[in-house]
């Protein structure tokens, strides 16, 4: 009887092991505020990643197909049946993430005797005025972090910080649309080549010292963009915007491979026309 506690935790401790391992192939997302609204990005390879959640509110994921789509309904259902039985405005990020899915994705993971749900989730909510921007991220584990002007999904925590640590240093306040795809898109490939390295040090023998010197580097524009071009050749680029402006109720709209080619550089255009 003693022992159950102690076999709990181990369990967890296997969960997280385990959970972590399912992201290293994952494909990380970016979302950040521009001068318009908001900006939510990554690469795809058959299934979308960014959904429209309400009016405001847009969903980015990284994980398990299934699970993420599960997930999505249940936000959607969430949101529509609170903005049928209060009133639209009371439909919010924050609400949806502390009383719908952060405390259904908390028990799938500590109830070990069940699978857990295998995703990360960021939920960006559009406000009247852009201090009022929200961004939420949502780990396996349900643990959440409300975030201002951006956030980021990856596959490990290091990943995740050399990803913050670009954007803290480069983003400019305020920026274009423009610039913010470019700036999302080298954060992205900061990310893609962070999960790149972590998984040939997993495999590799080599030092602490070695691995920590190999962190401090951080590529320069022109190879986060060939890195990006490279990984185009065979899978899509999804970006989709919140805009403050845009007519009607829903201000979500997804971005089409024509108006990425205008906002990118000349050499983009053949991979993302497709």
């Amino acid at each position: 009887m003693y022992e159950e506690p102690y076999r709990w935790v181990e369990a967890v401790g296997n969960r997280r092991t385990y959970l972590d391992e399912q992201f290293r192939q994952g494909s990380p997302v970016v979302a950040l505020g521009y001068d318009g609204g908001l900006l939510l990005t990554t690469v795809s390879k058959g299934t979308s990643k960014l959904y429209e959640i309400y009016d405001r509110i847009a969903l980015g994921g990284m994980g398990h197909p299934a699970d993420l789509e599960k997930l999505r309904f249940s936000l959607l259902e969430m949101a529509h049946t609170e903005g049928f039985n209060r009133s639209p405005s009371d439909v919010t990020g924050s609400r949806l993430v502390k009383y719908g899915i952060a405390p259904v994705i908390k028990q799938a993971f500590e109830e070990v005797y069940k699978a857990p749900f295998i995703v990360r989730i960021v939920l960006a909510e559009l406000g009247q005025k852009p201090e009022k921007d929200t961004l939420l991220t949502i780990n396996y584990d349900g643990t959440f972090e409300e975030l201002k002007e951006y956030a980021v999904l990856a596959a490990t925590k290091q990943a995740q910080a050399r990803m913050q640590e670009y954007l803290k240093a480069q983003k400019p306040s305020p920026c274009t649309l423009e610039q913010g795809l470019l700036l999302a898109l080298r954060t992205w490939a900061i990310g893609s080549l962070a999960h790149q390295q972590d998984s040939a040090e997993a495999a590799a023998d080599g030092g602490q010292e070695a691995r920590r010197e190999t962190a401090a580097s951080i590529p320069d524009q022109a190879a986060l963009l060939a890195h990006l071009r490279e990984v185009l050749a065979d899978k899509t680029l999804e970006c989709a915007v919140l805009e403050r402006q845009q007519v009607g109720s829903s201000k979500y709209r997804a971005l089409k491979p024509a108006e990425l080619a205008r906002l990118l550089p000349g050499d983009f255009q053949a991979v993302v026309a497709r």
